[in-house]
């Protein structure tokens, strides 16, 4: 057994998952304990600070992305209405019995569904999932089954978290669809990933 003396990227130097698109691998950027919207660096690695949040509004999940993906023409071609996919990792929500506190760590997740949202014109959508062997939404498998007032508030969330003071929204939330559609995204944004960085290393 080797082990790296480096920190791998955890954009480029993580695996997408154990068995993609059905279970994946999540890098933790936000708990739903955050105030403040941290997203990964893209050039470091490290968690940055993006804004702190306008609204009282809590993230209901934890929030984070799938490794070696990315949100490319393949993405974009997925969502009606979208003019290009937003060129980032493809965004995960999963939904957790036990509070976790940390961001920075790794999970495994079941990937159950997910909520279309344009943000103007890109195509950003929300996987959502529930974490792997969890007491309470383990056995989940689709979106229907998750609680009703949990996909309200993920729906809330993410249509009033970049509101302006002027009340202008300025982005939307579709429905949520089913988990072959989630799945359908996440090939496809490992598809696009692999477009777009060839050769990554795990360096980048």
């Amino acid at each position: 057994m080797t082990f790296s003396t480096s920190r791998p990227h955890p954009w480029h130097g993580l695996d997408p998952g154990p068995s993609p698109p059905s279970m994946v691998n999540v890098f933790v950027e936000i708990t739903p304990f955050d105030l403040v919207k941290y997203e990964v660096d893209k050039a470091s690695g490290y968690l940055k600070v993006d804004r702190a949040q306008r609204t009282s509004s809590l993230p209901p999940s934890i929030y984070g992305f799938i490794p070696q993906t990315y949100a490319g023409p393949g993405v974009a071609a997925l969502m009606p209405g979208a003019l290009r996919g937003d060129l980032d990792p493809l965004d995960i929500c999963v939904l957790s019995e036990r509070p976790i506190t940390r961001a920075e760590v790794l999970l495994r997740a079941k990937v159950v569904g997910g909520l279309p949202m344009l943000d103007a014109g890109e195509a950003d959508d929300k996987i959502i999932a529930v974490l792997r062997d969890d007491p309470v939404y383990g056995d989940i498998a689709e979106i229907q089954d998750v609680p009703v007032a949990l996909v309200d508030r993920l729906i809330h969330y993410f249509a009033t978290y970049k509101l302006p003071r002027s009340g202008k929204q300025p982005v939307s939330v579709g429905e949520p669809y089913d988990r072959a559609h989630a799945e359908a995204v996440i090939l496809a944004s490992i598809a696009d990933y692999q477009r777009e960085f060839p050769a990554a290393d795990g360096k980048a």
